[in-house]
């Protein structure tokens, strides 16, 4: 996925108009507009104000094959996760935070 394709999808995850990231990072919504159709980049600034405004890091933004290592099955339980509310999605990570402390003591041990 090009950082087009991770733009517009993270924009819409978030549920942001393109007219409306561009006044939160200092820009219009056409040249979000053009950066989504792969037309522009984005300086190093400006994606990184991208990215915090989206609530993502750099790295996701402008990485390719971030996420090649993840398996099809735990891929499809966290884009599950991502559909939740926030009060739910905040059990979830309580919950696998908890499982994962407890297993790594579990290995200390």
């Amino acid at each position: 996925m090009a950082f087009a394709d991770r733009l517009s999808f993270a924009r819409k995850q978030k549920k942001i108009r393109q007219a409306d990231l561009g006044k939160l990072v200092g820009t219009s919504g056409d040249i979000i507009g053009k950066y989504e159709r792969g037309e522009n980049i984005p300086s190093i600034d400006v994606a990184t104000k991208i990215a915090d405004a989206l609530g993502v890091t750099l790295d996701y933004l402008v990485k390719d094959a971030a996420y090649e290592q993840i398996d099809k099955e735990t891929l499809q339980r966290l884009k599950d996760i991502q559909k939740l509310s926030e009060d739910s999605k905040a059990h979830v990570f309580a919950l696998l935070d908890t499982f994962i402390k407890q297993s790594k003591l579990q290995a200390i041990l």
